[in-house]
């Protein structure tokens, strides 16, 4: 990795993601470049002083002459931070996508040393030792359709006071798709009710498997407009405080690969891991810890939710 020094003329670099790559090698005079992104993964807005002793230019100083990172095609370590462009300029405050834990359906599973995760129970042993613990932030990945109790919620709105949650959010700041990215080897996203499987639309060369969910087509299923007058009252608790826009609800099933063997655990995770609950929970568990990463593809607001695949010794 190295750097470019952007202390005086601005350096463009850009190159072709994976998917680019392979269309270009094909060379049969298809490809053609179509779209592009643009991020800033790099730089840190809280450097912005706007109480420099020696001036308004000064202000951003710092961050202009932040490096930046030579462009590369990892696509699973660029652009974790893209860039919109939003024309208004009266804007005061940009919507979030918050993780809602505060209903038991949602909770994550808050004891150490598995806590603020959830965790995605492989087989039938695993379900059944940990439910009758009572362990909180469990999700069934081995019967989502038979056992539903669990799920990830997340929020999406004016995360402020401000203004009154009453007011309906602006309709170019609700969020009307979502990008969920999961690694393939390890799960696949269903929703809540354990019925209906996301279709997956690309699985890139390392194995992350991405969903786009758009309101128009999988609503209510995975997607639920929260803002008045079509806010449910069984909705709440809320986690946004201000004006909302959608939510989205999906649960996890784990794979074949970890419900049935222990490979990827053995390659890739560990073993010796205790659970706190009842007598139920007893004993050890191997545990592959990884995350589900959910993008709003109009704010381009992303969370990262961590998870941790758990089997029963």
């Amino acid at each position: 990795m190295a750097f470019l020094d952007n202390s005086g003329d601005i350096i463009l670099d850009a190159v072709l993601t994976d998917t680019g790559r392979m269309r270009l090698a094909r060379g049969d005079g298809s490809f053609r470049i179509a779209k592009f992104c643009l991020g800033d993964d790099e730089i840190n807005y809280g450097s912005y002083d706007k109480n420099h002793a020696s001036g308004s230019a000064y202000y951003d100083l710092d961050i202009l002459q932040t490096p930046v990172l030579e462009a590369f095609t990892n696509n699973t370590s660029l652009m974790n931070s893209k860039l919109i462009s939003i024309p208004r300029t009266s804007l005061m405050y940009l919507p979030e996508i918050v993780l809602n834990t505060l209903r038991a359906s949602s909770k994550m599973h808050t004891t150490a040393p598995s806590q603020n995760t959830f965790l995605v129970a492989v087989d039938v042993d695993t379900e059944k030792a940990l439910s009758r613990a009572v362990v909180d932030g469990v999700i069934n990945g081995f019967s989502v359709s038979k056992d539903t109790d669990h799920w990830v919620r997340l929020d999406q709105g004016l995360n402020t006071t401000e203004i009154s949650a009453n007011e309906r959010l602006d309709g170019d700041l609700i969020e009307t798709q979502y990008i969920i990215e999961i690694d393939n080897r390890f799960g696949s996203i269903w929703d809540r009710n354990g019925k209906t499987s996301a279709k997956v639309s690309f699985i890139d060369d390392d194995n992350i498997a991405s969903y786009y969910l758009s309101y128009n087509t999988d609503k209510p299923t995975f997607i639920r407009d929260l803002s008045p007058p079509n806010q449910d009252g069984t909705e709440l608790p809320q986690v946004i405080a201000g004006p909302r826009g959608t939510r989205l609800r999906f649960t996890i099933k784990a794979s074949i690969e970890l419900s049935t063997n222990n490979y990827l655990f053995d390659k890739l995770g560990a073993s010796g891991l205790t659970i706190t609950g009842t007598s139920a929970a007893a004993g050890t568990y191997r545990y592959l810890d990884s995350v589900v990463r959910v993008t709003g593809a109009t704010t381009g607001y992303r969370v990262d939710v961590p998870l941790r695949f758990v089997k029963q010794v």
